[in-house]
């Protein structure tokens, strides 16, 4: 006698073996699907990633050329200006002028005059003067028509500039000839470039990507030594392999094994130069580990097979379910049989929706019993109208418990598969459901978060918030969010913070209501909200280089520092100066706005008396007021002349020039403007009244938006804006009191130090207290 092992167990009707051919298709499918996407994922994120590390060294290198340029053309201007080689004008005149250059732009480290001999005749600061530098590469190399020299090490230099370094500064050299009053050559006007430049042009690029992305960049000199880069790469000569394909490429990009036995992504662009600056034949590379590269193809693939699994056990019941309604019509038919057996005589009913086979076969079975049905034909007939009845009632019972059923299941299929995270909760405020969304998105399953107090979902300084809501809806039946979409922080369960939209509404009024909340995670948005201030704020900043070369070049033509202008050029010359100023003013308000959103504004706090700073800015603006015929007026009330508070003075000044311009600008010729320190009930106010003709009501609540305007003016619309976010930042207050025809009177309210004895701080109007 043999016994049969059986080590898994097999189903043991039709419907187990659909249900498993359903799991298997669908392992299957989910595998081979993952396969394919992880290659395609791979490639594309490779490729994106690769001309993007491209992009940035070819953005680095274009940024590198362009400051280069920049000094190139200034210094070549500076060796053209006959003064500056005339020997009859005094010594401290021609430094006078080298120090403006220096004071010009700040990444200058030297600058000076050397004689054919080689002696320095003069320099900025006086540094170096009387030194012998004819040996330096740049005094030969500028007498030779070569004007740039590449990056190097400046010993006696970095002394004087920086005598406590740990290390010797390092400087990019610029130097041309320059010619004394008979035209001839009368020596070198050369600048030393602080190297600190590189490395600022590197950071205002990479460094928004280092921290999450770790990228890394470095510039290479034509040798292949590492001039800026990672410590550890620093100073070092890259081997040919780590320049790969690249070397002969302007941009481009490949996958490497560096000596560290790390893979990156490698992108890489080559310096060509800008305009008539010859370039030095540097490389910026741009790297990246691939580990970290495709860290999103990972997160794809363990998604891809969570949902397959997924798929797979939703098509195991949906195969069970489907077996069942196959097999159900065979099942009953074999009912009727046993019945026919035990001596039931009813006909048999295939269903009109039942499969063919089940029908003849019902047929048959009917044909065999219409004997006895006939001969108790008249048992029937007494009975029919009854069981008809019951019959009908039976149906409509079952129809109508189907219906709520599939209602249900509508219901809960929908919540399961919602985009957002759908949470229920009772009047007590625990959670009674949730759905997978919200599982993924908090980290608890379905089981753990059952029960759970709903206040479990937000950081530990917002739960008394959330009992305290849960108290008063129980106590009033009002609660200020029902209804409407609102943004909140959250928590998953390992405390992590994160924002979502989120919509609350309480469902039913029975015995049993429930609070229905579906949540939306927007850190994808918010995140790009934080890309779009940086991608402002870089461009504002690098806006202001070019802006200040501009000014400066303008400026001195508008002097006549390079030759006298005819009427017409001047003020041209002019105009283009002042639209410049106001560029630079403009890119100086961006950038403030973009570091009051970011929060990283950065306040020099200290305690100051408010009178000094009002007169200052009442004095700094009295030449506007005067130009249109209109007083500006400082004064404080009794006893607060020596009233202080805790500020940042130059950006309170900046606040107080910003609205007495606007009052000027607003006041009608003939009027005054009046700047009053005072004590308030909140420590200090500050205000700045006008008598023009006030601010309209339909503009009143977008006053202190950006971009406003009030009619045509032609301000760029951020300096209320500002003003605000400075006051804010303060822990201030700004608003203001406006009546049409009348004026408008602006108040700053600060937290103030000490308030004089005898100071009577004045009350907050109602429209401000309100």
């Amino acid at each position: 006698m043999s016994i049969r092992k059986s080590y898994l167990p097999m189903p043991r009707g039709l419907a187990g073996y659909m249900a498993l051919a359903f799991t298997l298709l669908s392992v299957l499918l989910t595998f081979i699907i993952v396969a394919v996407v992880e290659q395609k994922a791979t490639d594309h994120v490779e490729e994106t990633i690769g001309r993007g590390l491209a992009e940035l060294a070819v953005q680095t290198v274009d940024k590198l050329d362009r400051g280069m340029y920049e000094r190139y053309r200034e210094i070549a201007l500076l060796a053209r200006r006959r003064e500056l080689g005339d020997e009859t004008r005094p010594i401290e005149t021609r430094r006078e002028l080298l120090d403006d250059v220096l004071s010009s732009y700040r990444y200058y480290g030297w600058i000076g005059l050397a004689g054919l001999d080689g002696k320095v005749e003069v320099a900025g600061r006086g540094l170096l003067e009387g030194a012998d530098v004819s040996q330096r590469p740049w005094f030969g190399n500028a007498l030779r028509g070569q004007h740039v020299g590449d990056v190097h090490e400046a010993k006696l230099l970095y002394r004087l500039l920086a005598p406590q370094a740990k290390e010797p500064m390092r400087f990019v050299d610029v130097a041309f000839p320059y010619l004394g009053r008979d035209g001839k050559p009368k020596g070198v006007v050369g600048a030393h470039l602080s190297w600190t430049w590189a490395k600022d042009v590197q950071q205002s690029i990479i460094a928004p990507l280092e921290a999450s992305r770790k990228v890394e960049a470095m510039i290479v000199d034509a040798r292949g030594k590492v001039l800026l880069g990672p410590a550890a790469l620093q100073g070092t000569r890259l081997p040919a392999a780590a320049m790969g394909k690249l070397a002969n490429r302007d941009r481009s990009y490949e996958q490497q094994v560096w000596p560290d036995g790390q893979h990156y992504l490698v992108g890489m662009a080559s310096s060509q130069g800008y305009a008539d600056y010859p370039g030095l034949g540097w490389k910026v590379l741009v790297r990246e580990n691939l580990d970290t590269a495709l860290a999103p193809v990972q997160r794809l693939r363990r998604y891809a097979l969570a949902s397959g699994v997924g798929l797979a056990l939703l098509f195991s019941v949906a195969g069970a379910f489907v077996a069942r309604w196959i097999t159900r019509p065979l099942k009953r038919l074999a009912g009727a049989a046993g019945s026919l057996r035990e001596g039931d005589d009813q006909l048999i009913d295939g269903g009109a929706r039942s499969y063919e086979e089940v029908r003849e076969l019902a047929a048959s079975l009917n044909r065999l019993v219409r004997d006895l049905v006939l001969r108790r034909a008249e048992v029937e007939k007494l009975n029919a109208s009854l069981e008809k009845r019951v019959a009908g009632r039976t149906v409509e019972l079952a129809a109508a418990l189907d219906e709520v059923k599939a209602g249900a299941e509508r219901m809960r299929n929908i919540i399961e598969i919602a985009q957002d995270g759908y949470v229920a909760v009772d009047l007590d405020g625990a959670i009674i459901e949730w759905n997978s969304q919200a599982a993924s998105m908090f980290g608890w399953r379905r089981e753990e978060a059952l029960g759970r107090p709903v206040d479990r979902l937000v950081p530990e300084r917002f739960r008394d918030s959330v009992r305290r809501s849960v108290v008063q809806f129980g106590a009033t039946g009002t609660l200020g969010l029902l209804g409407r979409r609102v943004e909140r922080i959250v928590c998953d369960r390992d405390g992590a913070e994160f924002p979502v939209e989120l919509t609350l509404t309480l469902v039913g009024n029975g015995p049993r209501p429930f609070f229905s909340i579906f949540l939306h995670d927007i850190s994808s948005r918010k995140k790009v909200e934080r890309m779009k201030n940086e991608f402002i704020g870089t461009v504002s900043h690098e806006l202001r280089t070019p802006l200040t070369s501009m000014r400066v070049s303008l400026s001195l033509l508008a002097q006549g520092n390079v030759g006298q202008l005819d009427p017409d050029a001047k003020e041209l010359a002019d105009i283009a100066h002042r639209h410049c100023e106001r560029l630079v003013r403009l890119v100086d308000d961006m950038l403030d706005i973009q570091k009051i959103e970011a929060g990283v504004l950065g306040l020099n706090t200290g305690r100051h008396l408010l009178l000094p700073l009002a007169q200052e800015a009442a004095g700094a603006m009295r030449a506007l007021g005067q130009d249109r015929n209109i007083a500006v007026s400082c004064a404080s009330a009794g006893g607060c002349a020596e009233l202080s508070a805790d500020f940042d003075y130059d950006r309170m000044l900046q606040v107080l020039t910003n609205l007495l311009s606007n009052a000027i600008k607003f006041s009608q010729p003939g009027s005054q403007v009046e700047l009053t320190v005072a004590a308030s009930a909140a420590g200090a106010r500050i205000s700045v009244a006008d008598h023009g003709r006030g601010i309209p009501a339909a503009f009143r609540e977008r006053v202190f938006s950006r971009f406003a305007h009030q009619g045509s003016g032609a301000g760029s619309g951020l300096g209320l804006s500002i003003c605000k976010g400075i006051v804010e930042e303060h822990g201030g207050r700004i608003d203001f009191v406006s009546e049409e025809g009348r004026g408008t009177t602006f108040q700053i309210d600060l937290p103030a130090g000490a308030v004089p004895a005898g100071s009577a701080p004045i009350p907050n109007p109602p429209q401000l207290a309100a």
